[in-house]
């Protein structure tokens, strides 16, 4: 029961809400040296303010395969990379997505009340 518990708080956490959190991009796998590994492993995740991400890897020449990753994902965001660090813009949801989030947080629900 509570690693189901923790499974959907993880799912919830990584729902796109208006707001930057690390929960976001934290459980991203990057292709690192032919290895998929999280990116929290390889990068420290900041939040200068409620409307950016920053992501400074540990070793520059990851960003590459950050910028792939973040861009396969289905967050909608798009990476800047200013060669040292990668930043996200976290922007305003519109009222379609955020219907859409609903009905997907919704089906998040009923699926750890089934596994419950």
């Amino acid at each position: 029961m509570k690693k189901t518990l923790e499974s959907v708080t993880r799912e919830f956490a990584e729902v796109r809400t208006g707001r930057a959190q690390p929960g976001l991009i934290e459980g991203l796998h990057i292709d690192y040296y032919g290895t998929p590994t999280l990116l929290k492993q390889i990068a420290a995740i900041s939040i200068p303010d409620p409307r950016s991400i920053v992501i400074q890897p540990w070793d520059p020449s990851a960003i590459v395969e950050i910028e792939k990753a973040i861009l396969n994902s289905k967050l909608g965001v798009v990476p800047v990379n200013d060669g040292k660090i990668v930043r996200l813009s976290i922007t305003q949801l519109s009222k379609e997505r955020r219907v859409e989030l609903a009905k997907v947080v919704k089906d998040m629900a009923e699926n750890g009340r089934v596994s419950l």
